[in-house]
C-alpha cells in the first residue's frame, strides 16, 4: 500500500511539473485552456447523463403503463365475453348495454398500448390476434341480434360453439404472445440503458483523470496569485493608513481654517448688512425729514390762514343775515341771484367745508409729525423717549396697509399699553424694529387671507395686538401678536439668520429680522425672541433695559 501511494504521488507530481512548465507560456492561457477543457468534457457528459436519465424514466413509465394496459385489456375482454353470454342466457338488455359501455374502453386501451409499443402490434401473430378479436366481436354482435329477435337458444348455441371457443383461444394465445413481445422489448431497452450508463461512467472516469491535473495546476496558480495579492494588499493597507493619517491631519487643519473663514464671513456679512441698512435708513431719514419740512411749511401756512378764513366767513355770513333781516324784500335781480346760488345751503355747507379742510390739514400735520418721530435723525445718540410714541408713529405710517382692500380685510390694532417710564434707547433704530415686525405681521395676515370669504372674515377677524409692560423693575417688554399664518417649527430656529427669507423673490431679502435682532441684542443689550403656532399666529417679544450702559452701545 505504501509503494502504491508513492507511485500515485509520483504520477501526480509529474503532471504538476508538466503543467507548471506550461505556465511559462502564460497563467491566463492555462486557466482558459483548463476551463475550455472542462466545458468540452463536462457538457457532453452532462448531456449523456441527462439522456440516460430520461431513457430510464421513460422505460419505467412505459413498463408500468403497458403492464397496467395489459391488465385492463384482459379485464375488459373478460367483461365483454361475460356480458355477451349473460345476455344470451337471461335475455336481459342490461347486459348488452354493459357490453356497449365497456367496448370503447377496450378499444382505447388497445390504441394506447399500440402507441407505447408499436413493434408488438406489427407481427404476424398480432395480426392473427386482431383477426380473431374481430371474429369474436362479430359473433357477439350476432348473439345480440338473435336475442332481440327472440332466438335465445340460437344465441346460446352460438356463444357455446366450437368456433367461438377456438377464436377465443386464438385471441388469448395472441394476447399472451403480445405481452411476451412487449416484455422482451422492455428488456432490450433496459439492456441498452445499462450499456449507455456503462459508457457514460467510463467517460466520466477518463474526464476526471484529465481534469484533476489541470485543476491542480490552476489551484497552484490561484495560490500564487492570492499570496501575491495578500502581499500587495498589506502594502496597500499600510499606504492607505499613512494616507488617511495625512488626510486626517490636513482635514483638521482645513476644517479649522474653514471655521475661521466662516466666522469672518459671518462677521463681514453682519457688518455689511448693518452698513447697508444704516446708509439706507440715513438716506431715508434725510429724505423723510426733507419731505416733512417742505410739506410742513405750506401746511402751516394753509392751516394758519384757515383760522382767519373761518372767522372772515362767519363775519360775512352774519352780515348777510343782518342784511336779510333789515331788507326782507330786496330787488328782483338780487332775489334771483339768491335763489340761483341757494344761499341757505351755501351758508351751511361752506362752514362744514372749512371744518373738513381744517381736519384734513390737522391730519397732514399728524402724518408729518409721525414721519419726523419715526426717522429721529436728530436723535442719533441714546435718549429718553416714550416707547408708545414710537409705536404710534410706526402704525401711522403703516395705516394704508391696515385698511381693507380687495386682497385682505381690515386689520384692527388692539393697543394695551402699560404704564412705561421713559426709556433710554436709540429711538430711530427701535422704530425700525417696530416697522420690521409689524410689516411681517401684516404680510402673515395677508397670507392667511389669500382667498378671503365673508364667513372666514367674520369667524376669525384679523388683528394685531400690542401690549407693553414693565418687568423686573428695570426692563420693558413689548409684545406684538398677530393671528396670521404662523411660522413652521423647521424654520423658526433660522428666523434671525441674515438673508434667510420665505417670501418670494423680489418681495423679501431676509434682512429685516436679522437687523432687528442686531439692534435689540447688540445695540440695546436686550432680547428678541419669537413664539409661533402654524395656522394660529405669531408673537414677537422685545425686551430692553430702561437705562442703557455706555459700554453696550458698541457692536
Amino acid at each position: 500500500m505504501k509503494a502504491k501511494l508513492n507511485l500515485d504521488e509520483t504520477g501526480i507530481n509529474y503532471w504538476l511539473r508538466s503543467f507548471l512548465h506550461i505556465l511559462a507560456f502564460g497563467p491566463s492561457k492555462v486557466v482558459a485552456a483548463t476551463v475550455l477543457l472542462t466545458l468540452f468534457l463536462f457538457v457532453p457528459q452532462a448531456w449523456i447523463a441527462w439522456q440516460a436519465s430520461r431513457n430510464f424514466n421513460s422505460i419505467i413509465k412505459n413498463e408500468l403503463r403497458l403492464q397496467n394496459l395489459s391488465d385492463k385489456i384482459t379485464y375488459f375482454d373478460e367483461v365483454l365475453t361475460m356480458s355477451a353470454r349473460m345476455n344470451a342466457a337471461i335475455s336481459n338488455s342490461t347486459w348488452e348495454q354493459r357490453y356497449r359501455l365497456f367496448e370503447p374502453q377496450l378499444d382505447a386501451a388497445i390504441k394506447e398500448s399500440i402507441k407505447l409499443a408499436p413493434q408488438a402490434y406489427t407481427t404476424e401473430d398480432a395480426k392473427n390476434t386482431d383477426a380473431a378479436n374481430q371474429r369474436l366481436v362479430a359473433m357477439e354482435y350476432q348473439s345480440f341480434d338473435l336475442v332481440r329477435s327472440g332466438e335465445k337458444e340460437a344465441a346460446q348455441a352460438l356463444l357455446s360453439s366450437r368456433e367461438y371457443k377456438t377464436e377465443k383461444q386464438k385471441y388469448a394465445a395472441g394476447v399472451t404472445s403480445r405481452n411476451r413481445s412487449i416484455s422482451l422489448q422492455l428488456q432490450q431497452k433496459v439492456a441498452d440503458y445499462r450499456k449507455q450508463l456503462l459508457w457514460s461512467t467510463f467517460a466520466s472516469v477518463v474526464s476526471l483523470v484529465m481534469l484533476i491535473p489541470a485543476w491542480l495546476a490552476v489551484l497552484h496558480l490561484l495560490q500564487g496569485y492570492l499570496k501575491a495579492r495578500k502581499i500587495a494588499q498589506a502594502a496597500l493597507e499600510k499606504t492607505n493608513q499613512e494616507l488617511e493619517t495625512t488626510v486626517y491631519k490636513r482635514t483638521q487643519e482645513l476644517r479649522k481654517r474653514n471655521m475661521q473663514l466662516q466666522q469672518t464671513l459671518q462677521e463681514l456679512q453682519k457688518t455689511q448688512v448693518q452698513l447697508v441698512q444704516t446708509e439706507k435708513m440715513s438716506s431715508l431719514g434725510q429724505m423723510v425729514a426733507g419731505i416733512a419740512h417742505e410739506i410742513n411749511n405750506p401746511v402751516s401756512f394753509v392751516y394758519g390762514n384757515l383760522v382767519h378764513t373761518q372767522k372772515y366767513t362767519q363775519d360775512l355770513l352774519k352780515l348777510v343775515e343782518l342784511y336779510q333781516q333789515n331788507y326782507p324784500n330786496p330787488p328782483q335781480s338780487i332775489q334771483a341771484e339768491i335763489e340761483a346760488t341757494d344761499l341757505d345751503f351755501l351758508s351751511q355747507d361752506f362752514i362744514q367745508l372749512l371744518k373738513s379742510m381744517k381736519i384734513g390739514m390737522q391730519r397732514i400735520q399728524e402724518i408729518v409729525q409721525s414721519l419726523r418721530t419715526f426717522s429721529r435723525l436728530d436723535e442719533a445718540e441714546v435718549k429718553e423717549v416714550d416707547i408708545h410714541e414710537g409705536i404710534d408713529s410706526t402704525l401711522m405710517i403703516l395705516q394704508h396697509r391696515l385698511r381693507a382692500t380687495h386682497e385682505q380685510p381690515e386689520i384692527s390694532v388692539i393697543k394695551e399699553y402699560g404704564l412705561l417710564p421713559p426709556v433710554k434707547c436709540y429711538p430711530g433704530q427701535l422704530n425700525q424694529v417696530f416697522m420690521n415686525i409689524l410689516t411681517n405681521a401684516i404680510d402673515a395676515i395677508g397670507d392667511r387671507y389669500l382667498q378671503p370669504t365673508p364667513d372666514t372674515i367674520n369667524s376669525n377677524p384679523s388683528f394685531i395686538r400690542i401690549y407693553t409692560v414693565v418687568i423686573a423693575e428695570s426692563w420693558v417688554e413689548i409684545h406684538i401678536i398677530d393671528n396670521g399664518s404662523g411660522i413652521p417649527d423647521k424654520i423658526l430656529s433660522r428666523l434671525f439668520d441674515p438673508f434667510f427669507t420665505t417670501k418670494p423673490v423680489g418681495k423679501g431679502k431676509g434682512l429685516g429680522l436679522s437687523i432687528s435682532y442686531q439692534i435689540v441684542v447688540n445695540k440695546h443689550a436686550g432680547r428678541l425672541y419669537c413664539n409661533s403656532t402654524p395656522e394660529q399666529g405669531t408673537e414677537f417679544v422685545i425686551e430692553i433695559p430702561i437705562a442703557q450702559l455706555q459700554d453696550v452701545h458698541k457692536i
